[in-house]
């Protein structure tokens, strides 16, 4: 079955135009792949109140950290600002921990899911290396960045 993955971040942009973005798309599943989906920064994206939201609109939510940067690999880009070379060690991570079987068990009967991360663009994102992976890896994925 085709499936669309859509990535979306949450900064800049207010709950309303967040959720529309959402519905436009017609997002089955929201599958938060930040490493830290509680911090107060977040506003209306942590974890418990974004759950709830998408529960209103009938789209299901589910928190994967095994598809997000361990804090080392964070700190390292945040010290050298190298984003070839952070892309390079999460690209292996996703290997090792491998987000193809784990995306095939439990995402692959959604023809519609949305990952979310905070970054406001995807150019540089970890959302958009996991979508470009994923594309990569199995057949019938198309990959779409909602603004």
């Amino acid at each position: 079955m085709p499936q669309t993955i859509y990535t979306i971040g949450f900064t800049r942009k207010n709950l309303r135009t967040f959720v529309r973005f959402l519905q436009a798309a017609q997002v089955e599943k929201l599958i938060d792949i930040r490493l830290n989906s509680t911090s107060q920064l977040a506003g209306y994206a942590k974890k418990d109140d974004l759950e709830f939201i998408c529960e209103l609109f009938g789209i299901g939510y589910e928190h994967v950290p095994q598809l997000a940067p361990t804090e080392e690999i964070l700190t390292g880009f945040k010290q050298g600002k190298n984003w070839t070379h952070y892309e390079a060690q999460f690209l292996q991570l996703l290997e090792q921990r491998n987000a193809k079987e784990l995306w095939e068990s439990r995402f692959q009967p959604f023809a519609r899911v949305c990952l979310l991360c905070s970054e406001h663009e995807p150019k540089r994102c970890h959302r958009r290396i996991v979508a470009e992976y994923l594309e990569q890896h199995l057949p019938n994925i198309t990959v779409q960045h909602l603004s």
